[in-house]
């Protein structure tokens, strides 16, 4: 889950995969914007085949605490 949220992550901003750490925040420390963000969202609902609740996505910081949603979602 970890690797395939990195390989997402670095079609939306300039960072090299192993720049890319569990502790990584999506704003502050990859260069995301508020637009990236829906946008990679999208993306992840596609390859996950699932639904992403906005009320719990804007609580999401870090990229580990979006492969725990991720993990919640797809079992």
């Amino acid at each position: 889950m970890f690797d395939k949220l990195v390989e997402v992550i670095c079609n939306y901003v300039e960072v090299e995969p192993e720049n890319v750490r569990p502790e990584s925040r999506f704003m502050e420390d990859l260069g995301f914007t508020s637009f990236d963000f829906m946008s990679m969202l999208g993306e992840l609902e596609e390859t996950f085949d699932v639904e992403v609740d906005q009320q719990e996505v804007v609580n999401i910081r870090t990229v580990q605490e979006a492969v725990d949603y991720l993990e919640t979602l797809v079992k």
